[in-house]
């Protein structure tokens, strides 16, 4: 018997007036109507209702329990109301797990866009090692995998990325320009320590040429298990490194670093995000995992149509152009009685010529003597100038 069912039958009955409109009320058959309330009845060992040829009426017992059957109903209907808005409404709190690399890079630089689409929605990021990641705890988590993943976890693919070799253009230009992968040995090489990966032996992949792989034998200038660390020296100008595309993206983008042995790669791999179940998945996550999966698309996308060819002479970025500029020479010094000083661009004749008056001024002011020359004194030689 279905409790539930039979307590909404029984007072329904009792709101309708009869079996007939209870059952029209709930489109049920008058049988199961009547089924339902005697089994109600059977279970509670009490008679709810006396039925006669021209009504019914609520017994005693029956009274008594329709009171408080109807908190019961009211607070289950309110409970139900309330979970269809949680899944169905973008608010709330949506719990998301991922590395720190993930955080800083991914998600924190998209939250103020998400809040300003979706201001009810609060985030509450949590930072861990991809080995203690645990997925049933969050409504999203974000992944990294090669090539493929666990196929018992729910994911949905965000972007397929892959590894790329970057520098950054104050470093090219001090050390000079990559044209094959065997240029990496006289290059200061930034490594990821990785469980599987040797630091001394850099493995490429060419992706013209079927992934042919190619392992290059190097003297790494820096490892480090914490690939912001790589990241940070390589903006720096301490040598060049392998990063996700998807990660060096906004820095291929703004010109910080740049793309080098291209088309060679480093490896192949997809950022997922991660669920706990498919089913009856809240509304904000849709909503942010729809974001994100948009927003993290387009910055590839667009990083990949904008950044430069390698170019045998690279553009300082203004920074590294303010270190390596000599400073610019000073203007002349306007004349006396200038009341603005002259453009950087003006003539030494621009100089020399007073600024043009209106005449109505020229008028109206008295002109004054212009002062004489004064002939340069003769300073003697110090000591040492003849030596």
């Amino acid at each position: 018997m279905d409790r539930l069912q039979s307590m909404k039958v029984f007072q329904a009955v009792v709101n309708e007036g009869g079996f007939a409109a209870a059952a029209r009320k709930m489109d049920l058959s008058p049988a199961v109507v009547t089924r339902l309330v005697e089994d109600l009845e059977q279970h509670l060992g009490t008679r709810l209702l006396q039925r006669t040829t021209r009504k019914n009426a609520l017994t005693e017992a029956g009274t008594a329990y329709l009171a408080r059957l109807r908190v019961i109903l009211s607070d289950i209907e309110e409970a139900e109301a309330s979970m269809r808005a949680h899944t169905q409404e973008v608010a709330g709190l949506l719990r998301i797990q991922a590395q720190p690399v993930m955080a800083v890079h991914i998600l924190a630089p998209q939250v103020a866009e998400f809040r300003r689409l979706y201001p009810r929605v609060s985030l509450d990021i949590h930072t861990t090692s991809a080995t203690d990641a645990g997925i049933e705890d969050f409504d999203l988590t974000l992944l990294g995998a090669v090539n493929e993943y666990d196929a018992n976890v729910i994911a949905r693919p965000i972007v397929s990325s892959v590894g790329i070799v970057c520098a950054s253009p104050r470093y090219l230009r001090a050390a000079g320009s990559l044209r094959q992968p065997e240029d990496l040995r006289r290059h200061a090489c930034l490594r990821l320590r990785l469980p599987s990966v040797r630091p001394g032996v850099w493995r490429l992949l060419n992706p013209d040429d079927g992934d042919r792989a190619l392992e290059v034998q190097v003297e790494p200038a820096l490892v480090a298990d914490h690939t912001d660390t790589v990241l940070q020296a390589a903006l720096s100008g301490a040598g060049v490194c392998a990063l996700p595309m998807d990660l060096a993206a906004p820095y291929l983008r703004t010109g910080q670093l740049r793309r080098v042995l291209s088309p060679w790669i480093t490896a192949r791999f997809t950022l997922y995000a991660a669920m706990p179940s498919r089913k009856f998945v809240p509304a904000r996550t849709r909503a942010f995992l729809d974001f994100i999966i948009e927003r993290t698309r387009w910055m590839l996308a667009e990083a990949e149509r904008t950044w430069p060819s390698e170019p045998m002479v690279l553009p300082l970025t203004p920074a590294a152009a303010a270190d390596a500029a000599p400073c610019a020479p000073c203007p002349p010094c306007p004349p006396l009685g200038a009341d603005a000083p002259a453009s950087a661009g003006a003539t030494a004749t621009d100089l020399a010529a007073p600024a043009a008056v209106p005449e109505a001024a020229a008028v109206s002011q008295p002109q004054s003597p212009a002062p004489k020359p004064k002939r340069p004194r003769a300073r003697p030689a110090p000591p040492d100038a003849a030596a």
